[in-house]
């Protein structure tokens, strides 16, 4: 699989990340080996997860498999930190949580270090440079390699990095931003991908499947088996099960007709090479669904296509936003 760097840092990851956010939960131990092996015998290195997964199962199973199944050296291991199960304070960004929950994840995969440390989402009551120094202490301590972020807007995504560049060699430079990118979920490219780009962060995308609703799964009805009829996971696919978005899985499946492609290896390879994307994040529940999205690293899509999807999928663009001018 094709390494690309991750922002403007030396660290290479497979163009395709592993995501774990079903695991402990709806992937058991035995898939998820399945599906690790897998993903590393295609040249897969990067594997997201956070310490809220699964409760903290998913960290748990990824220490066990790493430890009896893949090299520690072959994987790039990211996890997330600040999340917390408060129904009045949904983020801790303090620096005393996120470092405890370091800890936490780092005893629960068993390893001594992190290749990729992300603070889950922005705090608005605690000052952002405390949130970024806990960054800085897990960098310079060993237990990070790599600091980025996740679910930060614009603004603060631009704040953030700014602050961590103004001090080169003491404050630790935020390698990645992860969000959500989809044909069906386009609102990064409004700020958050140009902050990204001009700043040299890389944008991890996750949900690129458009939260499996960009697979055709649901174009006549919803699969049992399928997320969309699980009661903890309906609400989260629901939202993309709308008249606009299914003219756009239409022109998906169209596009996929004419490539004698699935409309899967189509939005996959939509957002995949897009500008300033390094890697989506595929949460693949089992071993088929994973070997499904890894056939997409054969396939690049014309321009023709690409412009067909882009003008089907275009969100609404107004003032400010970028070019202006022609407004």
């Amino acid at each position: 699989m094709e390494q690309r760097h991750l922002g403007r840092t030396g660290l290479r990851v497979s163009r395709i990340g592993l995501g774990t956010l079903a695991w402990g939960r709806d992937t058991d131990e035995h898939d998820a080996a399945d599906l690790l092996k897998a993903f590393w015998e295609a040249g897969g290195t990067l594997v997201d997860t956070a310490d809220v997964y699964g409760g903290g199962d998913a960290e748990y199973l990824l220490g066990r498999i790493v430890e009896r199944l893949v090299p520690r050296r072959d994987l790039v291991i990211a996890t997330k930190a600040g999340s917390v199960p408060d129904p009045d304070r949904r983020f801790d960004g303090s620096r005393g949580h996120l470092l405890a929950a370091l800890d936490a994840s780092l005893e629960r995969l068993g390893t001594d270090y992190v290749d990729l440390w992300q603070i889950h989402a922005f705090d608005p009551v605690t000052p952002l440079d405390e949130t970024l120094q806990a960054l800085d202490i897990a960098v310079a301590s060993g237990r990070a390699l790599y600091a980025g972020v996740s679910n930060f807007c614009g603004w603060q995504l631009a704040k953030a990095a700014t602050w961590q560049m103004a001090a080169p060699g003491v404050r630790t430079r935020l390698a990645s931003t992860q969000m959500e990118y989809s044909l069906l979920q386009r609102g990064v490219e409004r700020e958050v991908l140009p902050a990204a780009l001009d700043l040299g962060v890389g944008l991890l995308p996750s949900s690129p499947l458009g939260r499996g609703v960009l697979t055709g799964k649901y174009r006549t009805a919803t699969p049992a088996d399928s997320r969309g009829a699980s009661e903890h996971m309906a609400p989260f696919v629901e939202p993309y099960l709308d008249e606009a978005a299914s003219r756009i899985v239409d022109a998906v499946a169209t596009a996929a007709d004419g490539l004698a492609a699935t409309p899967l290896q189509v939005a996959l390879a939509w957002v995949r090479d897009r500008p300033g994307v390094v890697a989506p994040i595929v949460g693949a529940r089992n071993a088929q669904q994973l070997t499904a999205a890894l056939s997409v690293e054969a396939l690049s899509l014309p321009d023709e296509i690409c412009q067909a999807l882009d003008d089907v999928s275009a969100p609404v663009h107004r003032y400010p936003d970028q070019d202006w001018s022609t407004l």
